[in-house]
């Protein structure tokens, strides 16, 4: 019963969401590669042994492979899954194959089917919150500060009880959820409030100290406080329903908030500010998922489209062996007008191994501690 248990609690939360994400990520190369003419080898969702697959008409081969822990196209002239080229096919390749190869696609058509992955994670997140908006709303307190605790950074920023938040670095405030939520995403980094006083907009900056709890779940997390309360009565949470054109400008707002602070997030960590308990891996996630399946569906739901986010932004970085990598080989090539030499890709790809590598073990043994 144990085992059931951790089965369906921690296993089939994370195999769904993290199936999910890879197959949007991996559809997106797949389309963008079709549709220009692109011979495909292998899709296939997980790595190592294959499990069950199928050949479809124009000769690809679908597969669901033994370790779920992410997937591949794999182009026909393609050594391995990373899209090394295979020199030997390439020159054996007739007339017609030739052209089909991802290899000697024009360089502008490489960056398309490379980009295509993240962007179809991004776009998937965009949807997805989307639907949530206009299908839940949301639940929401008006934004207007009650009391500011002594010594606090809102009395050091000027904060005033009765002041009514508009704005947070750009970011619209519509609820005092929204206000804490950017508070809390900023320890130690300096935040410009925009609010109205007495009829009056005024601008103030503030910086949030950074304190540690601990949520329902025990899990350990280093937010900012600014020192102020909202006084809440009950008939003050109210439930926003935005139309669909505001939906939008709501959405793209979210995922902008989302990409703002998770580079901020990662910018921390080269001044010395980051909390490494908030890296992750595999075992994170798997918890993670556990622990918001138990909340719901749609909490489970809106955990996938903020992860299918953040593996787009991962994969859009410059490092060779992921999608950034490629397209940095690729604006290269653009610019020069040829190929980089060979050497300097392989080099490449060999730091770039060496700092996937390098993170996985890292936050597999984060996760463990």
């Amino acid at each position: 019963m144990d085992f059931i248990f951790w089965l369906l609690s921690y296993v089939v939360p994370f195999l769904v969401v993290l199936t999910i994400i890879v197959f949007v990520h991996e559809m997106g190369h797949y389309l963008v590669a079709r549709w220009n003419g692109v011979a495909i080898q292998t899709f296939s969702l997980g790595f190592g042994p294959e499990l069950i697959g199928f050949n479809d008409r124009h000769g690809t081969r679908w597969r669901l492979s033994a370790i779920p822990l992410g997937g591949y196209v794999r182009f026909v002239g393609d050594m391995n899954a990373a899209s090394v080229p295979d020199e030997e096919f390439i020159e054996r390749a007739g007339p017609e194959l030739s052209k089909q190869l991802f290899v000697n696609k024009n360089v502008w058509q490489r960056i398309a089917v490379v980009a295509a992955g993240p962007i179809a994670n991004i776009i998937f997140t965009l949807l997805v919150l989307y639907a949530l908006l206009l299908g839940y709303g949301r639940y929401t307190l008006p934004p207007v500060v009650g009391t500011v605790g002594p010594w606090s950074p809102a009395m050091a920023a000027g904060l005033h009880s009765g002041d009514r938040v508009i704005s947070v670095d750009g970011y619209e405030v519509r609820g005092f959820e929204d206000f804490q939520r950017l508070v809390a995403t900023a320890p130690e980094r300096t935040i410009t409030i925009t609010l109205e006083r007495d009829g009056e907009t005024r601008t103030l900056t503030a910086t949030p100290d950074a304190v540690e709890t601990t949520d329902r779940f025990g899990n350990r997390h280093r937010i900012g406080r600014m020192g102020v309360t909202n006084h809440v009565e009950q008939t003050d949470l109210v439930l926003y329903r935005p139309g669909p054109v505001e939906a939008i400008g709501m959405t793209f707002e979210e995922v902008r908030f989302i990409v703002d602070r998770t580079v901020a997030f990662l910018g921390d960590f080269f001044v010395g500010r980051g909390d490494v308990d908030q890296l992750g891996g595999p075992i994170k996630v798997a918890t993670v998922s556990q622990q918001v399946a138990s909340l719901g569906i749609i909490p489970l739901i809106n955990l996938m489209a903020l992860l299918s986010l953040n593996i787009g932004i991962f994969n859009l970085l410059p490092i060779p062996m992921l999608d950034g990598g490629h397209l940095i080989y690729y604006l290269a090539e653009a610019i020069r007008g040829r190929p980089l030499p060979q050497r300097v890709q392989e080099i490449g790809y060999r730091f770039g191994l060496a700092v996937v590598f390098s993170l996985m073990i890292f936050t597999l043994i984060n996760d463990l501690l």
